[in-house]
């Protein structure tokens, strides 16, 4: 009975970890520079499986958090502050859309792990109760 408790609490760890780093994504998709002074890079996070002491199955936790590597965006406004001496402005690598894709199936995976919970949790209370 651990290990349900265990892996859905790794998993849950795992997608608000998830979840954060969409955060950050959508709230900086439309800046210019980022707290470095660069061009923010959207973060995208690797997940990595972890064996369960004792138990045959395995839970998951985040290997790390990557920035992608993809071209930045860049738009022509020579009116721009940020722009460069051609007038192109560099803007942050976020798909707006794929983030919100991200944000729907953390949440639904987290709302999964938080109902396996809950369903181990009551079952366990009603072994409980066969006793009484």
């Amino acid at each position: 009975m651990d290990a349900i408790f265990n892996i859905a609490g790794q998993a849950m760890t795992a997608q608000s970890m998830r979840l954060n780093a969409v955060a950050s994504n959508l709230a900086n998709a439309e800046s210019t520079v980022s707290s470095t002074g660069q061009t923010y890079r959207a973060k995208q996070v690797v997940f990595t499986p972890v064996p369960i002491a004792g138990e045959a199955v395995q839970g998951v936790r985040v290997a790390r958090v990557v920035e992608d590597q993809s071209p930045l965006r860049r738009a022509y406004d020579p009116k721009h502050p940020a722009a460069d001496a051609q007038g192109f402005v560099s803007f942050p690598n976020v798909n707006v859309v794929d983030e919100m894709v991200n944000m729907i199936s953390a949440s639904r995976s987290f709302q999964t792990s938080v109902e396996l919970m809950n369903t181990a949790k009551q079952l366990a209370l009603r072994t409980l109760s066969i006793g009484q």
